[in-house]
């Protein structure tokens, strides 16, 4: 097994490629919007949605109603994480080739063959990392997974919202789902989902870090600034595989590799 040779990132300031490397604009910002929206709420629901499954606040005074409060917050919080998804979805579809929809479900041989790459590197049986300027194929079939996790969180979420709220249009929409899954069936689903995002959540933040570290392409920062720093061959390897827009992402990339050899000479 042969370890990774690459060591730009040693020189690569967040806003700054290091020599023989091209800064590119990955993340859209809608995609960052909704990352970290759903982040947000995730923590917000879990905290909400923990105690309304079991209460861990005593409350004192009369006028204290703290369950109502985190009834309250847990239903803004739900709207706005199905905001999110619903944003990150349909990016899926007009975002740019890092965003799309074929980067979660692999639909190509290539995607395939990168799925079992990538675990052999998770699985400690390479030393490198196959490099991406987006989502590797594993990571991407993750998300998707996670992304459907969501949906049976919002479906069941609204389903129990039907049952208190009684309105008749949320009730024609998602009143159904009780007649098929008992509803304390779905209070469970919807409470042990809850713990399968945060073991992914751990594994989501020390996969970044890891290869964050390997890849030496900013790919932490990237979530903040939307920019990686990958050298110029892996991105013209990368867009050889594409037809379109490849001119238009080399022109663009092309100028912050010019800039930076200029600020250092």
């Amino acid at each position: 097994m042969k370890k990774t040779q690459r060591r730009h990132g040693q020189e690569t300031e967040w806003k700054r490629p290091a020599h023989g490397q091209v800064r590119v604009y990955v993340w859209e910002w809608p995609v960052r919007f909704a990352h970290w929206i759903i982040f947000a709420t995730i923590v917000s629901l879990s905290i909400t949605g923990y105690y309304m499954h079991s209460p861990f606040v005593v409350p004192h005074g009369r006028t204290a109603y703290v369950m109502g409060t985190m009834r309250f917050v847990h239903l803004l919080s739900g709207f706005a994480f199905l905001g999110a998804v619903l944003i990150r979805i349909v990016w899926m579809f007009i975002g740019n080739r890092w965003s799309h929809w074929d980067q979660f479900i692999p639909v190509t041989r290539k995607r395939l063959k990168d799925i079992a790459e990538t675990g052999k590197y998770y699985g400690f049986m390479v030393w490198s990392p196959t490099p991406h300027i987006g989502h590797n194929a594993l990571a991407g079939a993750s998300y998707a997974v996670m992304y459907g996790l969501a949906l049976v969180e919002i479906l069941t979420g609204l389903a129990l919202y039907s049952r208190i709220l009684g309105n008749r249009v949320v009730s024609f929409f998602f009143g159904w789902l009780p007649h098929l899954v008992d509803i304390q069936w779905l209070r469970e689903i919807h409470f042990l989902v809850m713990f399968v995002f945060w073991m992914f959540f751990i594994h989501h933040l020390y996969t970044a870090i890891l290869v964050s570290i390997e890849e030496e392409n900013g790919v932490m920062e990237s979530i903040f600034s939307g920019y990686k720093f990958v050298p110029e061959h892996e991105l013209r390897k990368a867009l050889a595989e594409e037809n379109d827009e490849d001119a238009e992402v080399l022109r663009e990339a092309r100028p912050a590799a010019e800039q930076s050899s200029q600020s250092r000479a």
